[in-house]
């Protein structure tokens, strides 16, 4: 998987599991409605770590709790696999 993929995924499964929608999640955040859509809809396929990190604070998790998940493990095999 594509770290970008994965960490939209992440986010995604964050608010349905915080029951908040995006639009709030950018309010709790303080990151711009218009950079997290352009995020999650793909049309930018990078974030910075500090908005990145504000999203975990809008969430109400600390950034390594983030990326204590099983899809990015998956990032991480296909990274090996492309270096092999």
């Amino acid at each position: 998987m594509v770290l970008s993929v994965a960490i939209r995924q992440r986010i995604i499964n964050l608010t349905k599991l915080k029951n908040i929608s995006l639009k709030e999640l950018s309010r709790r955040a303080g990151v711009p409605y218009p950079t997290l859509i352009s995020f999650m809809s793909g049309a930018n396929k990078t974030m910075n770590l500090s908005t990145l990190y504000g999203l975990c604070i809008g969430l109400d998790i600390d950034l390594v709790d983030f990326f204590d998940n099983r899809l990015f493990q998956d990032v991480l095999d296909e990274h090996e696999k492309e270096t092999k």
